[in-house]
């Protein structure tokens, strides 16, 4: 059996923290290129282009992208055939969040609900974790910032609402949502399970690169169909009008009860911060 010291695991997930806050993805810079190319509103042209100037400076200074360095959200795979030496993973990561956020001079946003008093190492970390086939360890970093996830919402739609249903629920968020979460977003959507399981899959659908379709034919379909409403609000980048609400809509399903049609929305800002590491 394959062992993993808990040291680097938390060294690793340190990194990752600054690495997602200081420097986009190559996806999430590819999306900003297509959105300039697909914008017809000059103003709006002109947003998009500020928008990836401020995170080629975060990423050639080492600055954070955004003030929100968010609230650290873990997917987490780990193999049946690996072990954890000297300590737990949960422990582990918490301890690379605390390093990660302190090393990189990273704003500590996590508090009590009820008192608001604030943890002073943005832990506890939302962790996830699954064990599957092998001996690697698989760690998925979103950090979550409050703009995006505050317009997050669920709805247990009835089952003869179908597909119409599902497109307008994401349509009436999207519209509620408006310039809160820093467009152009994109948008996760969670169909199917049961309340709790379609909100992990709309947060699970944001760690896809950006605008890469879904393998499955239907949702794709969906993906698309959806992508072009949102894009019709004119909602546009920050807000301020313009064809590019969304840089993409990502759908990710799960076989539900016959009663049920559970769907769930969870938005990302432009700066769709994710980093994924295997140790």
């Amino acid at each position: 059996m394959r062992e993993i010291h808990v040291d680097e695991i938390r060294d690793n997930v340190a990194q990752i923290c600054i690495d997602a806050a200081y420097s986009l993805s190559e996806d999430v810079l590819a999306a900003f290129d297509r959105a300039i190319e697909e914008e017809t509103s000059p103003s709006a042209k002109e947003i998009l282009e500020l928008l990836k100037e401020n995170a080629r400076v975060a990423r050639v200074e080492h600055i954070p992208i955004c003030q929100d360095t968010g609230i650290g959200v873990f997917f987490v795979e780990v193999g049946q055939d690996l072990r954890i030496k000297n300590g737990f993973l949960s422990d582990a990561i918490n301890d690379g969040v605390r390093k990660g956020y302190r090393d990189g001079h990273l704003r500590k946003s996590v508090v009590d609900p009820l008192t608001r008093r604030n943890t002073g190492d943005n832990t506890p970390a939302i962790i996830y974790t699954e064990v599957v086939p092998g001996d690697k360890l698989r760690i998925s970093f979103m950090p979550k910032g409050a703009g995006s996830e505050n317009m997050s919402a669920i709805r247990m739609l009835r089952p003869t609402e179908g597909i119409e249903g599902i497109k307008a629920f994401v349509l009436d968020c999207v519209r509620r949502a408006g310039a809160n979460p820093c467009p152009p977003v994109v948008v996760g959507v969670g169909i199917g399970g049961d309340f709790e399981k379609s909100a992990l899959l709309a947060k699970k659908a944001l760690l896809r690169n950006v605008g890469s379709p879904h393998p499955k034919l239907e949702l794709a379909s969906l993906e698309m169909d959806l992508l072009k409403a949102v894009n019709k609000t004119g909602i546009g980048p920050e807000g301020l009008g313009g064809k590019m609400t969304a840089m993409a809509v990502h759908v990710e399903s799960f076989p539900c009860h016959i009663a049920s049609l559970p769907v769930a929305v969870n938005i990302n800002c432009h700066a769709a911060r994710h980093k994924t590491i295997v140790l």
